[in-house]
Formats: C-alpha cells, sequence, structure tokens
C-alpha cells in the first residue's frame, strides 16, 4: 500500500488536511483524498454492521437456543431466526472485499508527501531549482549567492561548445549501425560496434569499480518481472508508456503470471527484500544494480531520433539504498548518492549541473527528486543524466519492506508499521554517458578516452575517426531540399 489508510483517518491521529495540500502541490486533485474517506467510511460502516450482526447471533445462541436445549425443548424457530442473521453476515462479508479493493485502488492515486525544498510550479523550464554548477562559473565569483536559483532567472556564462553532435561522432569511430539495426528491429533500434561496443562495456566496468569502492554490493536482476509485483511498484501510467509485456509460452502452464520487461534495475531491486522484516542495525544497505533495460518510450515520439541518446534497450548502473524510517537519515542518504553521482561525471570530464525539480514532475513515490543534466557541447544544451529520488517508505509499503524490530503496539490507534526508506539514484544509462563523452571529449580527428575509463579499454586513450560522416535520410533529404526552398 503506498500510503499508509491510517494517515487519512482522523480518529486514529491521520491528517487528512495535510495530504490534500500535498496533493495540491502535485497538481493533482485534493478531492481524490476525500473520495478515499468516503470509501473508506463505507467500508467501516459495512464492518460494523457485520460486527453487530454476529453480535446478535451469540446473543441468539446463547439467550435463546442454548437454554431451550438445555430445557430439551423445541429451538427450530430461533435457529431458523440464527441462520437469517448468518445469511445477512454472509451478504455483508462478501461486500466487504469489494469495498476494500475500491478504496484502495483511490488510495493508490494518492502521492507521497512533497519535501519543502521543492518548488511548487508545474513549469519546469522555468522554475527547477539549480542547486549546483560544474565548474563553478565566472559570475560565481562575483557572487556568492548565484546559488541556488530558478532556472528561469539564472543567468550564468554557458560551458564551451563544439561542432559536432554525439551521433556523427559515433559513426565517425566507427561506434554504431543505426540503419542495420533498424532494419533488424525497427525505430531506436541500433547495433553498436567495436569502439561503442568497447565504450559501453568500459563504462560498465567502471560504473561497478566506483561504486563497488564505496561499500556497495553489486546486483544483476531478472530483467523480467510477475506482474503483480511490477504493480507493487509502477504507476499505472507506466504499463501503457513505458513496459514492454512479455508474450508466448513460458514455464507457467496456466499463463497465470504475465510477466514485463524491467525499464529499470530500480524495479526489481525494490522487490529483492520483499515481505522481509530488516533489523535497523543492519541498515543502510546500498546496491548497485547493473541490467539491461527495456522502455517503450511511448510520450517519445519525434524526440531525440538520431543517435542513442533515447532509445528502447540501453545498458544502466542504478544506485539503490534502503535506510530506516527517519525523513533525517533518507535525506542524508540522497545527498550522499547524490554526491556520488557528481563525483562519477566530475570524473569523466564532464560539465553538468544539478537541478531540485518542480513539483509537478514527480512521480508518485518521490517527495523530492534531484536531475543531473550533464552539458553536451555539440548540441549546446544540458540533457538529464541522473534522476536521484527519495521514496520514503512509500515503495517499501507495496512489497512489504519493513524496518526495525516488532514493537508491542497495541491499544495505541495512533500506531504506524515501520517501513524502510527506499532511495534510487542513476550512475550512469551508458548510452546517455557514451553520448555526452564523445561530444565533450572530441577533437578534429577523433575522441579523446577519459583517463579513468583507459583501464577497461584496453589501454587505448584516443578513438581516431575511421570514416566519414553518415549519409542523410531519405527524410533528412527531403527536410534539407524543403528548407533551401525556403
Amino acid at each position: 500500500m503506498p500510503i499508509d489508510i491510517n494517515e487519512l483517518r482522523d480518529y486514529k491521529g491521520g491528517d487528512p488536511e495535510k495530504w490534500r495540500k500535498h496533493m495540491q502541490a502535485r497538481f493533482k486533485p485534493p478531492e481524490w483524498v476525500d473520495e478515499v474517506i468516503a470509501e473508506d467510511e463505507r467500508w467501516r460502516a459495512l464492518t460494523k454492521e457485520r460486527d453487530e450482526l454476529r453480535k446478535q447471533v451469540n446473543k441468539i445462541q446463547k439467550e435463546k437456543i442454548t437454554p431451550k436445549k438445555k430445557a430439551k425443548e423445541d429451538c427450530s424457530e430461533e435457529i431458523a431466526e440464527m441462520k437469517a442473521v448468518q445469511a445477512q453476515i454472509k451478504e455483508k462479508e462478501t461486500e466487504l472485499p469489494m469495498i476494500a479493493a475500491s478504496r484502495d485502488k483511490l488510495l493508490n492515486k494518492i502521492g507521497n508527501i512533497v519535501d519543502p525544498e521543492v518548488p511548487i510550479s508545474d513549469n519546469e523550464d522555468k522554475d527547477n531549482l539549480v542547486v549546483n554548477l560544474h565548474p563553478s562559473p565566472p559570475e560565481a565569483a562575483s557572487n556568492e549567492n548565484l546559488l541556488p536559483s530558478p532556472q528561469g532567472t539564472l543567468e550564468y556564462t554557458l560551458p564551451e561548445a563544439k561542432p559536432l553532435t554525439h551521433d556523427d561522432l559515433l559513426w565517425r569511430i566507427g561506434g554504431y549501425e543505426p540503419v542495420r539495426g533498424q532494419n533488424v528491429a525497427g525505430h531506436r533500434a541500433y547495433f553498436l560496434t567495436n569502439a561503442g561496443v568497447m565504450l559501453n562495456q568500459a563504462i560498465i566496468n567502471y560504473g561497478i569499480a566506483f561504486l563497488g569502492a564505496r561499500g556497495y554490493n553489486i546486483l544483476q536482476p531478472p530483467f523480467m518481472m510477475n506482474k503483480d509485483v511490477m504493480a507493487s511498484i509502477a504507476q499505472l501510467e507506466d504499463f501503457d508508456e513505458q513496459l514492454y509485456k512479455v508474450s508466448g509460452k513460458t514455464d507457467d502452464p496456466d499463463g497465470a503470471t504475465e510477466k514485463y520487461l524491467i525499464a529499470t534495475s530500480e524495479q526489481p531491486i525494490c522487490a529483492y527484500h520483499k515481505d522481509e522484516w530488516i533489523g535497523k542495525s543492519e541498515l543502510p544497505l546500498r546496491y548497485a544494480g547493473i541490467s539491461t533495460c527495456f522502455r517503450k518510450e511511448a510520450g517519445s515520439h519525434g524526440r531525440d531520433i538520431r543517435g542513442i541518446f533515447r532509445v528502447h534497450q540501453f545498458e544502466k548502473i542504478e544506485q539503490f539504498c534502503l535506510t530506516e524510517d527517519d525523513l533525517e537519515v533518507s535525506q542524508a542518504e540522497q545527498k550522499r548518492m547524490l554526491e556520488a553521482a557528481e563525483e562519477f561525471y566530475k570524473s569523466l570530464g564532464f560539465s553538468y549541473r544539478v537541478v531540485c525539480l518542480v513539483s509537478h514532475e514527480l512521480n508518485d513515490a518521490a517527495i523530492k527528486k534531484y536531475d543531473l543534466e550533464a552539458w553536451f557541447p555539440g548540441q549546446k544544451a544540458y540533457r538529464e543524466l541522473v534522476s536521484c529520488s527519495n521514496c520514503t517508505d512509500y515503495q517499501a509499503r507495496g512489497v512489504g519492506v519493513r524496518c526495525g524490530g516488532k514493537s508491542n503496539t497495541k491499544g495505541d490507534i495512533s500506531a504506524r508499521a515501520s517501513f524502510c526508506h527506499m532511495l534510487n539514484a542513476t550512475l550512469c544509462a551508458t548510452g546517455r554517458g557514451i553520448c555526452c563523452l564523445l561530444e565533450t571529449h572530441q577533437t578534429e580527428d577523433g575522441v579523446v578516452i577519459p583517463e579513468v575509463l583507459r583501464p577497461y579499454m584496453a589501454g587505448k586513450d584516443f578513438l581516431p575517426f575511421v570514416r566519414g560522416p553518415a549519409e542523410l535520410s531519405k527524410g533528412e533529404k527531403g527536410a534539407a531540399k524543403a528548407g533551401k526552398k525556403k
């Protein structure tokens, strides 16, 4: 369950108004909170009716049937009366799970709280809060209050621009074959070749070493998940916009276990401790997830068509951490994860900015999300490489990951079950990392390999151009001709 239903029950110490405000901050209808409350009251009223009927059955049994049986008198009328009440109980017990399911479905639409640092806005271009710039721009020397600042009002000298974009560079170093990939697997498909494969594997291996040195446990998860487990983690719209369903015969003869390909290792690692109880002395737990990821990108039609920045299949190194159920602890862990990502990209020589996303851009689970956006010199733009989210206990409730000891809270109506806080942060989606690396370290005749990657590149320090620019596609040639006519 994403949030505890007791958070909306004022008679149990809940604060429905607080949740209405959080929904407003997310630009979602606060009335959804009232819909949950109404359905919960309906469930509670029916539960009370059933309990009263049970008392009635006990009373008939005790006060009418038992005395007559002892006196060896006929009690058929009383038994019939009891059976009629029992039939009413059965009706209500049939209805109760349906009302509970309806209530829980509505409850699943309620998002997490919103962290006080998050800008309340639905305009990310204007109001995303820039909290860090690397390298520090010249303006910072004369203005120590330059940051944090809303993105739309922040003025500073942008990093250096360079002539070629990643798709051209990857082609010139002989690193990929997009047309042949599309012939095999359709839109956004590609073959990585030679230098492209080496860069991809080098980033994976460097990422493993980088996080391993920081105490992370390395995990390579299943690339498929059962639908019921995926549904306890992913939002409903993810099934339509992101997730690929696995079809065909499986080892399940009845076909009852539907499976979906993962969009990120965050999803299976979230369920790694499913239904477990983790002692606080064991926390924090830090995992580095290494996986291939599969995404439909259904909402990205026409965006980033060239190259490998936005594709259906890619590799990713993910940070995933669990902490105790203490907001200060998980907030500190989020900063630590972000710092790890910044160190990683500094070591690769990338320029970047870190932004705290506006409330409208938060998914239901996250209370705060930082994006690290690297500077792409060829595109002359910042592009997202990292998302770092604190989901507190929202995801843990869905997969039943408890923390702490089993305390005795009997009689305490305001008591809450303790669930671990879960946090996730990209370290590197390798395709995007390659894109930025190529644009950042391009020269007139090739690409310089960052020093930290050279041990994973068979000692290579430079990737020379082995061919000229790629030919334009038919569509691009047509667009170019149309542009000239104008």
